[in-house]
C-alpha cells in the first residue's frame, strides 16, 4: 500500500481505506476463482494497482466522464482507476463470467458505487465513452476494431478522446499504421524496475463527418 501513497500522496481517507482493503479481497476471492497468478497476488500493489494507475499519470478523468474498461479480467485497470476517480463512471467488460463475478464481489466489498460490469463481448456494448482503457488484451489493430464506435465525439479532457492502452515491449511494428499515437513511458512516472518496458499508449479516435 505504501507504494500507492508514494506516487499518489493526496488520497482521501476513503480512498486509502479502499486501496488498503483491496489486497485481502483479491487474495480471498483468488483462492476460490483464480484470476491473478500467485506471484502477482503477493505483489498486487506494484504489478496490478500501480500499473493500472499509470493511466492516471497520463490523464486524470473529469468528474462525470465515462470510461470503458475492455477485457478487465479481475478488474484492472478499472477498479484502481475507479477508486482514484470516485466521480467518474466506469463500465468494466469481460467475456469470462468468473472474472466478472470476482470484479462484482471486489467492487461490493470495497463499497465502490461508480462501477458497472457486463459479462459479454465488448461488441455488444452500445454506449459511448470518453476513453476506452485496457491492459494489453489484444494487438492494437484488433482492439481498435473491437471498440469502433464506442468513443464519444466531444472531447473535454487535455487528451483527445480515444484509447489509453497499457502495453509493454517494442511497439514499433504494432503501431506503425497509427501515426497519431503518443507513447508515454511509465519509468517517467514510476522508478520501480517492474515498469522498465511498460508504457501507456494514447490513440485518439478520429470521427468522420
Amino acid at each position: 500500500m505504501d507504494i500507492i501513497l508514494k506516487y499518489f500522496p493526496d488520497l482521501t481517507e476513503t480512498q486509502i481505506e479502499q486501496f488498503s482493503k483491496l489486497k485481502d479481497l483479491y487474495h480471498d476471492w483468488n483462492l476460490k476463482i483464480n484470476v491473478v497468478s500467485r506471484k502477482d497476488i503477493d505483489e498486487i500493489y506494484l504489478r496490478h494497482v500501480l500499473h493500472s494507475l499509470g493511466i492516471a499519470k497520463v490523464q486524470r478523468f473529469n468528474p462525470g466522464s465515462k470510461i470503458l474498461d475492455v477485457g478487465t479480467g479481475g478488474g484492472f485497470p478499472g477498479v484502481p482507476l475507479a477508486i482514484l476517480h470516485p466521480e467518474v463512471n466506469f463500465h468494466l467488460v469481460d467475456s469470462i463470467g468468473k472474472k466478472i463475478k470476482v470484479v462484482n464481489e471486489v467492487v461490493e466489498g470495497l463499497g465502490i458505487t461508480n462501477v458497472k460490469t457486463t459479462n459479454d463481448r465488448v461488441e455488444t456494448v452500445k454506449d459511448q465513452y470518453d476513453f476506452v482503457v485496457s491492459r494489453a488484451v489484444a494487438q492494437m489493430e484488433t482492439f481498435v476494431h473491437w471498440v469502433k464506435g464506442r468513443v464519444a465525439k466531444k472531447s473535454t479532457h487535455e487528451l483527445k478522446n480515444g484509447i489509453l492502452y497499457l502495453k509493454g515491449g517494442d511497439l514499433t511494428e504494432e503501431l506503425q499504421k497509427y501515426t497519431t499515437t503518443t507513447i508515454y513511458e511509465l519509468p517517467s512516472f514510476f522508478e520501480e524496475e517492474f515498469f522498465e518496458t511498460k508504457k501507456v499508449v494514447h490513440l485518439p479516435v478520429k470521427f468522420k463527418g
